[in-house]
């Protein structure tokens, strides 16, 4: 098992490498620069994501090699909105997907996203 380094607010690894796999810890739609949250759910979802594919470019591979997504929205209202922001940033990739509909997240964020994906095979 590898922790892959990067900058944490707590107790944990932003992405861990085991077996083949990297396990993103869930990254918030804030801009880890800025502390900013977007004005939008979609800005914050494309955030979110632009996080994860961040911390996997640290393990070596991006967001084609995501095989599992975990979602999680406050408020399952903003669900539309949400989809359509993760669908024109994954395209035709489709990883297996869990939605999870919360109250609230940390700082006020309305979305954060795990992702698990692949390391390329050795040959």
């Amino acid at each position: 098992m590898k922790m892959i380094e990067g900058k944490a607010n707590g107790h944990y690894s932003p992405a861990v490498v085991s077996r083949g796999q990297v396990f993103v810890s869930g990254q918030l739609s804030r801009d880890p620069a800025t502390g900013l949250i977007p004005p939008t759910v979609r800005e914050e979802t494309l955030q979110a994501l632009k996080n994860v594919e961040n911390v996997l470019a640290s393990a070596g591979v991006g967001l084609e090699d995501v095989v599992m997504c975990r979602v999680y929205v406050a408020g399952i209202k903003l669900w539309d909105e949400v989809n359509r922001a993760y669908e024109e940033v994954f395209k035709d990739h489709r990883p297996a997907r869990a939605v999870v509909p919360v109250t609230e997240l940390h700082f006020g964020c309305s979305v954060e996203i795990e992702a698990v994906a692949e390391l390329p095979e050795e040959k």
